[in-house]
Parts: C-alpha cells; structure tokens; sequence
C-alpha cells in the first residue's frame, strides 16, 4: 500500500519531505502535488521506475518525461540552452510551463524523446515541490499524473491514493492543487518557440 503523508502546503514538515526522498533514493515511485496538478516522480537514474511511470499512464516511448528542477543550477547540468533560451526561460520561471528543450550528451539514451533527444524541464513554484528538490538535491523525472483514458490531471490526493495505491510508493497531499496542466513551449527547433499546449502559463511571451 501507498504511504500517505500529509504535508503542509505552506510550511512542508521536514520529516514527511524526508520520508518522500528516501523513497525516491530506494527506487520507488511517489505521486506529488504541483502547481499544475499531480505528478508522478522517480530518481533520474532508475529505469525500472520510469518504465512503472510509462505503465501506469499507457504511455509508449516517444512519450517526453520531465525533469522537475528547483532552479537553473540544476537545470543546467541536464539541458542545452543558448543565451536567448536561457533568458526566455529565466524570465517565466518558475511557473506553470514545460518547456522541450535539447538534453545534455549524458542524458543520451535514458529517458529522451528517441528521435529528438529533447526532454521536458520545468521549475515549478509549489512549496512542496521545491523542498522536495531541495532534499533530494537533483531533478525529479515526472510524468503529469493523467490517468488512462482521462484527459486532465488528478488533484485530489485521496483520489490518487484509492487510483494507484499498489503502483507507488507514497501519495503527498498538500490540499488544493493546480488543476490546469502547464503550458508547454518547444525550443527544440531552428524556428524559435513554438507553443504546443496552451495551459496554465500565459502563452502571449512566447508567440510572435
């Protein structure tokens, strides 16, 4: 069974963000509260998790996982981003956008979209998201917590918990969440931004 924590939204305990990690580290799936409903996350290296990740949601290999990073030193380390990117960027974060971007060569043959080598990042504004990061002291690969056949993220914990109590480790609820999923811009390409999904985000900056 999933452990169930309680976090506070505002204050996250300590002991509770530190039972979560220690999951992670263990190699274990946990489902999350972020700005722009649940997600759920696994350690960047653990492929066993991000294939229970891919079978929960149905999801097949061209699928784009996400690394959730605290802020653009992390980020840095992952991605490939030219100065006009990084200030693009820089200016929206952190917020409710994905964006696609080229993945460092060490990311090579991971998790990478497999023909674009491109992979999602994002620096979300979450109280609970960011001490997680802050604990665990690296990304979390995410996938947004869409269930089959549905269209739009979970945002209730309880209801993640009766979902998925045998496929993750632990369930965080933190009370309301985000309900609208991000906004995804793609700076994958030669022509500029290009908004793929209009979500949360406001994507006026990123259009011509």
């Amino acid at each position: 069974m999933a452990r169930y924590l309680d976090v506070h939204p505002v204050d996250p305990q300590p002991r509770l963000i530190a039972q979560a990690v220690a999951m992670l580290r263990d190699g274990g799936i946990i489902a999350y509260p972020t700005d722009s409903g649940y997600a759920l996350g696994a350690m960047i290296g653990n492929p066993h998790a991000r294939d229970r990740i891919r079978s929960i949601r149905h999801l097949d290999d061209r699928h784009h996982y996400t690394l959730v990073c605290r802020d653009f030193a992390q980020l840095g380390q992952y991605v490939l981003l030219t100065n006009s990117v990084f200030r693009a960027i820089k200016s929206a974060t952190p917020g409710p956008y994905t964006f696609i971007v080229p993945a460092a060569p060490e990311l090579k043959g991971k998790f990478l979209h497999p023909k674009k080598h491109t992979i999602g990042a994002r620096i979300p504004e979450h109280p609970v998201v960011r001490e997680l990061l802050a604990a665990l002291g690296e990304p979390i690969l995410s996938s947004t917590l869409i269930l089959p056949g549905e269209t739009e993220p979970m945002t209730d914990g309880w209801a993640v918990k009766e979902a998925l109590d045998h496929q993750v480790e632990a369930v965080l609820d933190s009370g309301e969440c985000g309900s609208v999923p991000t906004t995804i811009v793609d700076f994958s390409g030669d022509e500029g931004p290009v908004v793929v999904r209009v979500g949360a985000g406001d994507p006026s900056r990123f259009e011509d």
